[in-house]
């Protein structure tokens, strides 16, 4: 029986390294060995032409070959990638932000985690907002944050209490948690329904709904947030949170985030 044809290779050789980049990243996401020669078949190329591409790579710090012969993405890649996930969460988060304030008529934000707290990077305001002032740079105790909850969506129990083992669960509103344990059980409910809630946790009156962002590692970086008063958002937590999703997981797959968590 005739072998299948070899695929045609890319015509220039930073084609050629970014599919031997990619190939090599999606067996390592699949847990497969990532030989010359497996890295090879995933291509349908030539061994000696990835072979030569590969040491092309190692040279250049974006791959290491291990003791094994295997090979693995360096951390200057992954450095590198992280820097333009960060450019694309400015650039396409704010085009993202928009578009879920104009459908929603609500404020819309976009936090990231830092240490015990979470930092807003992005906002959009409709002109009807009620909101005053920009939010951006400003900074709330992830235990009683929305984005709290969401950017720790991903996040083990032994990985939680680590976050806030130093931290103290200060009331803020009716409704803040009270321990990490409480905390914890808030986020199990969010992952159930698939968006976190938060009632007037961080503040009498407030009321908001937010969802995980996801990275082409398939971790979380971030949370898209509706927030608005209770009276205003209370009765469309639904519309609202279901929105949001959405408008994250949309976000998640222009930062190339797998399929299984950018839905």
């Amino acid at each position: 029986m005739p072998s299948a044809p070899e695929a045609p290779a890319p015509s220039s050789s930073m084609g050629r390294g970014l599919d031997v980049l990619a190939a090599l990243a999606a067996l390592i996401g699949d847990g497969q060995q990532t030989s010359v020669g497996e890295i090879a078949r995933a291509l349908g190329r030539e061994r000696s032409q990835v072979s030569r591409t590969l040491a092309t790579l190692d040279r250049s710090g974006l791959v290491e070959r291990r003791p094994d012969r295997s090979f693995a993405l360096a951390w200057g890649w992954y450095a590198a990638a992280q820097e333009l996930t960060a450019q694309r969460l400015r650039t396409h988060g704010l085009g993202v932000l928009e578009a879920l304030s104009s459908h929603l008529g609500e404020a819309t934000f976009l936090s990231v985690l830092q240490g015990d707290t979470t930092l807003t990077t992005l906002e959009s305001l409709p002109t009807e907002s009620r909101m005053i002032g920009s939010w951006i740079g400003r900074a709330y105790p992830a235990y009683c944050s929305d984005a709290g909850r969401a950017t720790l969506w991903d996040a083990p129990a032994e990985e939680v209490r680590a976050v806030f083992a130093a931290t103290e669960f200060a009331s803020q509103g009716p409704n803040t948690p009270v321990s990490v344990d409480d905390f914890l059980a808030r986020l199990a409910d969010d992952r159930q329904r698939g968006f976190s809630v938060v009632d007037q946790e961080a503040e009498p009156g407030l009321y908001s709904v937010a969802a995980p962002v996801w990275d082409f590692r398939g971790e979380v970086v971030g949370a898209v947030q509706v927030v608005g008063t209770r009276d205003a958002i209370l009765a469309r937590t639904a519309e609202c949170g279901t929105a949001c999703a959405r408008a994250a997981a949309e976000l998640s797959r222009q930062l190339g985030a797998p399929a299984s968590v950018a839905g």
